[in-house]
Formats: C-alpha cells, sequence, structure tokens
C-alpha cells in the first residue's frame, strides 16, 4: 500500500523551519494554539457526522471512530484549559479554518459507492493526522530549543500529552486502509488512488490557511488542476468551475492578509516595511509550485 507524508509549504518550508519561528513571537504562537483548538473541536462534528452516514456499520468502525471523537474532544478541552490559563481569547478563527478548506476542495463523487466513499473518508482523516503529528512535533522541537519559561513549558507539555494519540490516530486509519486494500488486487488500486488524491487535497488546504503571499491565488489554481488531474475527465470541468471562484477570488484570503499587516503594524509598525512587504512579494518567486510528484 503507497506511503504518504504531508509536503512541505510551497515545497519548501518545513514545519520544524516554521515551528522555529512562531516560538519566538507569543502572538503567533496564540494564533497556532487557537487554530489547534478550533480543528480538534471542529473534528468532532465532522466525525459525528461520517458515524451518521455509516448508520451502524461496520460497527467496529463506528465504536473505534466513537472513541476517535472522545479523545478529538479531549485535546481541545487541553487546548482551551491551556489558553484560558495564558489569559488569551477562545474566539472562532478569524481568516477561515483549515477543515473549511478542506471542505470546500473534497469531492467524493456524485456516483461514489459507498465503500469508496468510506475509503475516501478514512484516507482524508489519515492525512489530516499525519499533519497534526506533523505540526504538534515541530511545535514541541522548537519549544525544547526556545526558553523554558513557565508559559512555554506549558505549552510543550500540553502538546506532549496529545501528540501520541494523534500518532495512535494514524495507525488507526492506515489499519483501516490496510484492511480495505488487503481484500483485492482491485481494493488496493482503489486505497492508493484515495490516499494519494486526499494527501493532495489536504496539502491544497493546509497551503491555502498559510500561504497569504502575493501569487497566492495563482498557486491555488494551480493546486485545483493537479486536484481534477486524479479525476475522470468527464468530472473534472464541474470540479474547477464549481471552485474556481474560491481559488481566484477568495475573501478568507484577503481577510487573512489584511490580519496579518495589521498584526505587524500594531506591534511593530517599522516591520510592516522592513519584513512584512518583502516576504509578501516573495511570493512572486514561487507561482506555481507543483503537488504532484508522482504516485
Amino acid at each position: 500500500m503507497a506511503v504518504t507524508y504531508p509536503r512541505k509549504i510551497l515545497n519548501t518550508v518545513s514545519a520544524r523551519q516554521m515551528m522555529v519561528e512562531v516560538v519566538k513571537q507569543r502572538s503567533v504562537q496564540v494564533l497556532f494554539l487557537n487554530s489547534y483548538r478550533f480543528n480538534e473541536q471542529r473534528s468532532c462534528q465532522e466525525l459525528t457526522v461520517l458515524i451518521e452516514a455509516l448508520n451502524g456499520k461496520p460497527r467496529e468502525l463506528v465504536r473505534e471512530i466513537s472513541h476517535h471523537i472522545q479523545d478529538e474532544a479531549r485535546h481541545a478541552a487541553w487546548l482551551t484549559d491551556l489558553l484560558v490559563d495564558m489569559g488569551e481569547e477562545i474566539a472562532n478563527l478569524q481568516g477561515g479554518s483549515y477543515i473549511d478548506q478542506l471542505n470546500r476542495l473534497i469531492d467524493f463523487g456524485p456516483d461514489s459507492k459507498i465503500e469508496d466513499s468510506l475509503i475516501a473518508a478514512l484516507a482524508v482523516i489519515n492525512a489530516t493526522e499525519k499533519r497534526g503529528c506533523q505540526a504538534f512535533a515541530a511545535h514541541i522541537a522548537a519549544l525544547r530549543q526556545a526558553p523554558a519559561t513557565e508559559e512555554n513549558v506549558a505549552i510543550r507539555e500540553t502538546l506532549e500529552k496529545i501528540l501520541p494519540e494523534e500518532a495512535a490516530h494514524v495507525r488507526w486509519g492506515s489499519r483501516w486502509l490496510g484492511h480495505f486494500a488487503s481484500q483485492s488486487p482491485d481494493h488496493r488500486q482503489r486505497v492508493n488512488a484515495a490516499k494519494y488524491k486526499y494527501a493532495m487535497i489536504e496539502h491544497a488546504a493546509f497551503e491555502a490557511g498559510m500561504d497569504i503571499t502575493a501569487g497566492a491565488e495563482l498557486r491555488r489554481l494551480g493546486n485545483l488542476v493537479e486536484i481534477a488531474n486524479t479525476m475522470p475527465v468527464w468530472e473534472r470541468p464541474a470540479y474547477l468551475l464549481e471552485r474556481l471562484p474560491e481559488a481566484l477570488l477568495s475573501q478568507d484570503l484577503q481577510k487573512s492578509r489584511f490580519l496579518a499587516a495589521k498584526r505587524v503594524w500594531q506591534e511593530k509598525p517599522e516591520k510592516l516595511v522592513d519584513q512584512f512587504i518583502p516576504m509578501f512579494l516573495k511570493g512572486l518567486q514561487n507561482l506555481r509550485p507543483s503537488l504532484a510528484t508522482g504516485r
């Protein structure tokens, strides 16, 4: 069975490189923590929808997803407690969420069989859990190198409680995907295709939330084309046309850009010209990174 891993942002920035910078600025680190909290909380809703769609079958899978929801709710509670203890807000995300981006890109197909839809759902869960493991591991590693303030220690200890359960979720998803892949050569091909497709979709969703630099709209368009190319030819036009306006005219993207510039201006106005604008324009150097490097 094919193995997929989360990719770098713009194919150049690793999670560890990013987190080293994140932990240097308290306000930015708080934004990441609140994003983790929101995504853990929202995943409970998404998994509940999946359970209801399964309608009790297969029974063992439904039971395991129920325990998965319990884990995600516990993670959200830990992160909520952490942020409240830090004196921070726990409001909804202002620039749109990772899961919202994911849902905009997902398309199980109009004629998908129940089994194919289940394989697709498991592939999505597996890809997002891998991303969570990567993010938490990188954040923990960065905090171990950062000053051991009381607050940094509290953040690290909270993430260290969550990471093993996230890793268990990856193993759980891989086990179920392996179960379907082992049924026949056709099943193996379908599972591998789903893992490839939804790893690309997950990456595009994650990058959409992280990339606010110049040219982000064109990179989103490039990602859409890459994803569409994994679909049957007759499904590609509808998929692209439905998502094209959001890629090129995203209000969430413009809002995120404005909020980022506003935050820099409020903290250190001189950084807006010295750092933010050059960083923003640097996006023009990489207008269309390729996600597809082969199966």
